[in-house]
């Protein structure tokens, strides 16, 4: 691997590693990858939703592996930043053919990976064919020589699997399956009380991803609670759909801009993002 790639992979694995926590913004596309990096972020990941939904698709691996690569393609090249890809559940089962799915997703320059444990269902898989593709994807990176980040997702709580006892000793279950299996770091959407994020970050060894939503404690209290990384999600793409239909709205209705124009980007700032310097 390129000498500009292994410090990307380094600097992005020492993000996890405190003191501050990782603060990481989801972009969908080369224009709010671009708006992210020039705020001063350290890093960005993708989102798998917000991707789908830009080029056409409902998320849960609708779209093809071949259109979510080109995106990610697309935001990885456009910025300096370490990018982190969501893929999904690696669009397969067989570890071989995530193996090679691996190796065609390094070659796009990306620093680490999410990897959930659900199905396109939303049923959760067994944690043996999930530590099994795991290790593929651990294989497949040292076969390059590529110091992936496998950020490997819990799903329990965001699906609500099992009562209160089980749900947390299953997420602390699998959290240390996956890790053994060669995960980095484990994601756990779904869970916003602070007590129990607490909990989970002391039965789980290693950096927690946790995702933040309309009732997640704010930054400085999951620093405090030990959390290593907090992501948003499809949450930045939803909002600016959510403009795009106030616009909308307001035009049908008023006949009017204000929802557009005011506080806006201008026509330079925005055009700017994509000089070639």
């Amino acid at each position: 691997m390129s000498n500009s790639y292994q410090k990307k992979t380094s600097v992005f694995r020492q993000l996890h590693q405190g003191p501050s926590i990782l603060v990481l913004p989801n972009a969908w596309d080369v224009a709010s990858a671009k708006i992210f990096s020039a705020l001063g972020f350290p890093a960005i990941g993708t989102t798998s939703s917000g991707i789908a939904n830009c080029l056409g698709y409902a998320d849960g691996e609708n779209i093809s592996l071949d259109e979510m690569l080109f995106m990610i393609e697309r935001i990885a090249k456009a910025v300096d930043l370490p990018v982190t890809a969501d893929i999904e559940a690696g669009y397969t089962d067989d570890p071989e053919k995530l193996s090679r799915s691996i190796a065609s997703v390094i070659g796009l320059g990306v620093v680490g990976i999410n990897l959930e444990d659900s199905s396109a269902s939303d049923e959760l898989v067994e944690v043996d064919l999930q530590t099994e593709k795991l290790r593929a994807v651990r294989d497949a990176a040292s076969a390059v020589a590529a110091e992936l980040f496998i950020n490997a997702r819990v799903d329990v709580y965001l699906f609500g699997v099992g009562d209160r006892e089980q749900r947390f000793r299953n997420t602390i279950d699998r959290a240390h399956a996956y890790k053994e299996a060669g995960a980095d770091c484990i994601f756990i959407p779904g869970v916003v009380d602070a007590q129990l994020i607490e909990s989970l970050v002391k039965n789980i060894s290693g950096p927690i991803n946790i995702l933040a939503v309309s009732n997640t404690p704010p930054v400085g209290v999951l620093e405090e609670l030990g959390v290593a990384r907090v992501s948003l999600g499809s949450g930045p793409a939803r909002a600016c759909a959510t403009l795009a239909r106030r616009i909308g709205r307001e035009l049908l209705a008023q006949g009017s801009y204000s929802s557009f124009t005011q506080d806006a980007m201008t026509y330079e700032e925005m055009n700017s993002l994509f000089r070639k310097r």
